[in-house]
């Protein structure tokens, strides 16, 4: 039972880190995209098509065995958490620059027109109406981000599925374990869908 729970508690951490992180990185990289200057969106570009374009487990195996040849060494979950907020931050940023483009180019202007730099135009008037646009696209990618927390489990951080795989060693019960664990996970991903739909109810 202890497993179980450890196991539980780590995807949910896992899960709830890695998409702050990803917030926090996509929203940097989403900036880059969109400012007037060539060459920082040439740099979000390359983080987006870098990322997006190499498999998470991918990531996940050169962050475990390639960090520490480099004289950079952290605990299991803390590399899968730092290697899931890196890949997802890419999708966060696009999923950002879509909603920051669909907000008519008017709107900025005429912020710019009232004397407001980029920063505050930004703050005050384009990211506050984008924010509503991609309430139910960012949902989607915290759910696909809960899925590939999994992946976790192939470079050793206990997760729910790492856990499965040595509980059903003990009871070779695999159709009962893994329809346990499938269920969480279907609980978890429905749990951030209710809560997308609320909110942007919200904000509408």
């Amino acid at each position: 039972m202890s497993l179980v729970l450890e196991g539980f508690l780590n995807t949910v951490a896992l899960t709830l880190l890695s998409f702050c992180g990803a917030l926090l990185v996509g929203l940097l990289v989403a900036v880059l995209r969109i400012v007037p200057v060539p060459l920082l969106r040439a740099i979000g570009a390359v983080y987006v098509e870098v990322w997006r374009n190499i498999p998470l487990l991918a990531w996940l195996v050169l962050f475990v065995f390639g960090l520490p040849e480099v004289g950079v060494t952290m605990p299991l979950f803390w590399t899968a958490f730092l290697a899931i907020s890196l890949y997802e931050a890419a999708f966060v940023a696009e999923a950002l620059r879509s909603g920051v483009n669909s907000v008519a180019s008017g709107q900025g202007e005429a912020a710019r027109a009232l004397g407001l730099s980029l920063r505050q135009s930004l703050r005050h008037v384009v990211l506050p109406q984008a924010s509503r646009r991609v309430v139910q696209p960012l949902a989607n990618i915290a759910i696909a981000l809960t899925m590939a927390t999994a992946l976790a489990g192939v470079v050793g951080v206990v997760d729910m599925t790492r856990a499965a795989q040595r509980i059903n060693l003990e009871l070779a019960q695999p159709l009962l374990v893994f329809t346990g664990v499938g269920l969480c996970y279907l609980v978890m991903a429905a749990g951030i869908g209710f809560g997308a739909r609320a909110l942007e109810r919200r904000l509408a």
